[in-house]
């Protein structure tokens, strides 16, 4: 089982910078990759960037040039900056982490005032 933690997330005005934490916890040495999604209200989930464990990164259009994904060395911490943030970027972001299957954090809410 691998558990992850996130913390992070706010509410901020428009242009504005929110940073993401998600620590992983449990059986951590298989992880292939660890990514965040959001959900916006009526919308599905989606890919927001990911990083695999040789640390390349994957961005949705929408992020590329404003989000940077990274992680610490020990691989157990995945981080999200989010700068110029848009009222589109609203959204509860989950962390994601790929090992055996699928694991998912509890979610954290960003709200961007316009």
């Amino acid at each position: 089982q691998v558990r992850l933690v996130e913390s992070g997330g706010g509410l901020v005005q428009s242009g504005g910078s929110l940073s993401l934490s998600c620590a992983a916890s449990g059986i951590i040495f298989n992880i292939n990759g660890m990514g965040w999604y959001r959900q916006a209200p009526g919308k599905q989930r989606e890919l927001v960037a990911s990083i695999t464990s040789r640390g390349s990164t994957n961005y949705a259009d929408s992020v590329k040039g404003r989000f940077t994904i990274s992680r610490n060395n020990a691989k157990t911490t995945v981080y999200l900056q989010m700068n110029s943030l848009k009222p589109e970027d609203t959204a509860v972001y989950y962390c994601n982490a790929v090992s055996t299957r699928s694991f998912w954090g509890q979610g954290t809410q960003v709200t961007v005032s316009s």
